[in-house]
């Protein structure tokens, strides 16, 4: 199935909009994994196999991985995924940006060494720079629009020809560069009102959504803002609150219980 299939029907299967970040971090892991040279993958693993019925996606954000030399060990990941939890697509989060036989080389490393389902890319440079990504028509393109940082106002907001630049990017996303019905696009939990925005100018495009649980922004708004007529249209992400919600062995256990009150709290208001 493509990424667009694979995510409709895990809306629909696991009745959940709940994306899970993997956002692996040693410090934090419980004792029993620390020092174990495949630590970041038995983690990762566990919190996969803990809540992988109530998700509609993973998202492991590849910097987590290849700062610690485990890109290995996110290769040995998504292969898990894809083994284990088959149907439930792999977001590569690298927010990969750049022209020509460099953009070609990104889309090989996210589509073909890693085998992710989707990737997440900065749309700054163009559309030359995203039609590498585009030349799989089965993997999912997710473009930077409205982000969930204090920071992204700096830019994204600027006035261009009468319009917000996010505005521009999620206008032109739909119209022009959506050729083949695989592109979506991010924009943060912590901006309701442009949400909304983007869901008008964008119809029924997949957003992802980080910016719930440590990030603090409400699920009830972001639900009520992005859903689709049919309730879906959604990849809601939390990463820490449910990876680090337990900090003993019992990791996983907490994580699923985290994992499962967001997805019904997110259900709550579909």
């Amino acid at each position: 199935m493509t990424f667009m299939q694979s995510l409709a029907a895990a809306w629909q299967n696991n009745d959940s909009l709940l994306c899970v970040g993997l956002d692996p971090d040693p410090a934090k892991f419980p004792a029993h994994l620390k020092g174990r040279d495949d630590a970041i993958f038995e983690f990762c693993r566990e919190i996969v196999d803990a809540t992988g019925d109530l998700v509609c996606s993973f998202k492991p954000q590849i910097a987590y991985f290849a700062a610690r030399r485990a890109e290995d060990q996110l290769e040995a990941l998504i292969d898990h995924i894809h083994a284990k939890h088959p149907g439930i697509p792999v977001i590569l989060d690298a927010k990969r940006g750049d022209i020509g036989s460099t953009a070609e080389q990104y889309a090989v490393e996210a589509f073909e060494r890693f085998k992710a389902d989707a990737i997440t890319v900065n749309p700054y440079m163009g559309r030359d720079s995203v039609e590498p990504y585009l030349a799989y028509p089965d993997k999912g393109v997710i473009l930077l629009c409205r982000t969930s940082n204090p920071g992204g106002s700096d830019l994204q907001f600027l006035d261009v020809g009468g319009e917000k630049l996010f505005e521009r990017v999620a206008r032109l996303v739909a119209t022009e560069w959506n050729t083949t019905g695989q592109c979506a696009l991010v924009v943060g939990a912590t901006f309701p009102a442009e949400i909304a925005r983007v869901r008008e100018l964008t119809g029924t495009m997949p957003l992802l959504v980080p910016g719930i649980g440590a990030q603090g922004g409400d699920i009830e708004a972001t639900v009520k803002a992005g859903q689709t007529l049919g309730g879906t249209g959604l990849m809601i992400n939390s990463s820490r609150a449910i990876l680090y919600a337990g900090k003993d062995e019992n990791y996983a256990a907490a994580a699923c219980q985290a994992a499962l009150e967001t997805r019904d709290a997110i259900n709550r208001y579909r």
